[in-house]
């Protein structure tokens, strides 16, 4: 059986992952992680949503020892999501150590259910910036849970990692979740679910994608169908 385990927030990049597993498993878990995030609605939201969706099997997994680690405006209410980087180059919504937890615990998790795959929403195509969204992050990871749990067939998947946002949102469309994606999903740092509060930096993205892809559909659709042919290739 082939079985998927996708790293699932509730927002429109993982929900747009997990409507493709659910597609191309036989058998998907999905796995959302509490960390205390200042948007913490994200969880009660990838929770309706894997209920609607048929996911089988949902994990939510309490890993607040991050919050007290991680220092960022995601983990504390006393630091305002901010458009300017900090002085080592990041956005204050970095939360150092987070994707190499998160990959980890889903890792260990695949070991456990029979997973050969692990699903994540990441991106560095259109991206906040963040160092563990990047491919040679995803890869070094990779590598490490293959050679720390002896599992050489299980591969870090990251369907999204070389589209741009408007790329993103016509896979939702493609898979016939255009509306759910833009509707019910959880995006926005400050916790407003469907086009969020249009101000935080999660936010910028997510509209300029939507907005792209609206003006835009043909093209954007055909761009997406070239790449995923040429991924097959």
């Amino acid at each position: 059986m082939n079985k998927a385990v996708v790293v699932f927030s509730g927002g429109q990049d993982s929900t747009t992952c997990l409507v493709q597993a659910l597609k191309d498993y036989d058998e998907v878990h999905a796995i959302t992680f509490d960390y205390g995030q200042r948007h913490k609605q994200e969880i009660e939201v990838a929770q309706k949503l894997a209920v609607e969706l048929g996911v089988k099997a949902h994990k939510v997994m309490d890993v607040s020892l991050l919050n007290e680690l991680a220092i960022s405006s995601l983990t504390r209410d006393d630091i305002a999501v901010s458009h300017e980087l900090q002085e080592n180059g990041l956005p204050n919504s970095f939360v150092p150590g987070r994707n190499i937890l998160f990959l980890t615990l889903a890792g260990i998790y695949a070991y456990q259910v029979g997973a050969d795959s692990i699903i994540t929403g990441v991106c560095e195509t259109d991206f906040s910036g963040y160092p563990d969204c990047r491919n040679d992050f995803v890869k070094a990871m990779n590598s490490a849970l293959v050679q720390g749990m002896d599992k050489p067939k299980l591969a870090i998947k990251t369907p999204l990692m070389w589209l741009d946002k408007a790329e993103t949102w016509a896979l939702a469309d493609q898979n016939g979740a255009l509306a759910l994606v833009r509707e019910r999903t959880l995006t926005c740092y400050n916790g407003i679910i469907g086009d969020g509060c249009g101000d935080c930096p999660a936010c910028d993205l997510r509209k300029a994608g939507l907005e792209r892809y609206l003006q835009n559909t043909q093209e954007v659709m055909t761009a997406l169908i070239r790449k995923q042919q040429a991924e097959t290739e």
